[in-house]
């Protein structure tokens, strides 16, 4: 079918079965997660008595100004919070890019790209999930992430006094912080929702003005994208560690978002094509993907050594002591993770990818897209522990029990989503070029 010049739109609809069993998997795997939450959490508490006389000063002082400040006693839930906030973000990125890579196809008027987009087309719903964990843990529990929201670091007189966090008072309080990210969410959302409308009238209506329309979305959510990936990544994560600062944080966030965005796409496209499902999409069309997840591995270890060899070079010791923490601090605890973030988000990708041949073998993609999964939880777990729970950082259930959690939530939320349309985009005006799609 895909060989003829001529077809008929209704002949390439693909409906996804979020089957009976699918759902039990997925449950059980939430319910496995929840339990091994549970039993983290009871095995912290039983060390709270130790954790609660652990004072910061003997290793728990962030000199870059993290949560952990040397006048506070540790307390043992913040690792909870700081797992919560992690996994939120994590996941946030996930879901945004899929509406990025789409505004991006529509940008480039991209016909390959046809075949696959909805599958990136189901990832944005998750930011309900991921915005209300990350709203409510803010409000609730902000200050156990935050060394900014102390009580009196931005009052002159008092004892917590913090001169550098009272002078960026103006952009890092808690209202306006708050109003940001309800901004940038709703914005994300409600750009989604219109783009999505569009999708699928094209599929009823054909013709080229949904796709005009998605086009101008796609511009209006790439502006957006544009401001609010640098601010969030200011806001969500670089201000954990309130006195350091980088002015290539922004790009940083991004290229681990993009990357591990374009890895959860290509796995899903992967894992659907085992199913039956995706018989449209062929070996050019993962050639593709595969060089997208190469080129920004490659574009992710630019900007993180970068941003290193800026601040090294330059030797501002209130700026390196960011990376001081991360390699030498707390007794060396994230040391061994920054070298598997290096290995996992880089030389593995890089090695991986480097041949035609393996960004067309879908075995060789599911190691390169499972690397850079792990590579890039662990390079969000690098950006925000140490400034959290400093020397109490580790791998734990609490960690595993979570990531659980939020994985199978989004396994769950993209699944019913792909249920919802064709899995082709039938009327897609470039949809021929995609099937016939040879590079």
């Amino acid at each position: 079918m895909a060989g003829h010049s001529h077809f008929s739109p209704s002949d390439v609809e693909e409906h996804f079965e979020f089957t009976a069993e699918g759902r039990k998997r997925v449950i059980y795997a939430f319910l496995a997660g929840t339990i091994a939450l549970i039993v983290g959490i009871f095995l912290l508490s039983r060390g709270e008595h130790d954790a609660a006389h652990a004072v910061a000063e003997h290793g728990g002082e962030h000199l870059s100004g993290g949560a952990v400040s040397h006048h506070e006693v540790y307390d043992w839930t913040t690792r909870i919070w700081a797992n919560l906030w992690l996994n939120g973000v994590y996941f946030t990125g996930i879901a945004v890019i899929g509406m990025f890579f789409v505004s991006i196809q529509y940008l480039a008027k991209a016909g390959w790209s046809s075949v696959v987009k909805r599958v990136a087309e189901a990832f944005p719903p998750f930011l309900i999930i991921s915005g209300s964990v990350l709203l409510l843990t803010f409000l609730f529990k902000g200050d156990a992430i935050f060394h900014w929201m102390h009580e009196g670091v931005t009052v002159k007189g008092n004892e917590h006094y913090d001169k550098i966090i009272a002078g960026k008072s103006g952009y890092l309080n808690k209202g306006f912080f708050l109003g940001r990210m309800i901004f940038f969410f709703a914005g994300w959302l409600l750009l989604w929702n219109w783009m999505r409308k569009k999708s699928l009238a094209e599929d009823l209506e054909g013709g080229t003005d949904n796709f005009y329309q998605m086009v101008k979305i796609g511009t209006i959510f790439i502006l957006l994208m544009g401001v609010s990936s640098s601010m969030g990544a200011w806001d969500w994560v670089m201000s954990i560690d309130t006195h350091w600062f980088s002015t290539m944080f922004g790009w940083y966030m991004f290229s681990s978002w993009h990357v591990t965005g374009l890895a959860t796409i290509t796995l899903t496209v992967l894992l659907l094509k085992d199913k039956g499902y995706m018989q449209y999409v062929n070996f050019n069309h993962l050639h593709d993907l595969g060089k997208f997840m190469f080129a920004f591995s490659i574009f992710w270890t630019y900007v993180w050594f970068a941003q290193f060899l800026l601040i090294y070079y330059a030797n501002f010791p209130e700026e390196t002591i960011y990376f001081l923490e991360r390699w030498e601090g707390h007794d060396k605890i994230y040391k061994a993770t920054e070298i598997l973030n290096v290995f996992f988000n880089f030389f593995f990708p890089f090695l991986v990818m480097m041949s035609r041949d393996a960004k067309r073998t879908p075995i060789f993609l599911k190691i390169c897209c499972a690397f850079i999964l792990v590579g890039h939880y662990l390079d969000f777990y690098q950006m925000i522990m140490p400034g959290t729970v400093g020397k109490h950082g580790g791998y734990g259930l609490v960690e595993f029990g979570m990531v659980a959690m939020f994985a199978s939530a989004f396994v769950y939320v993209v699944s019913v989503q792909l249920t919802k349309a064709s899995l082709i985009a039938k009327n897609h005006p470039f949809l021929e070029e995609a099937l016939h799609h040879d590079i």
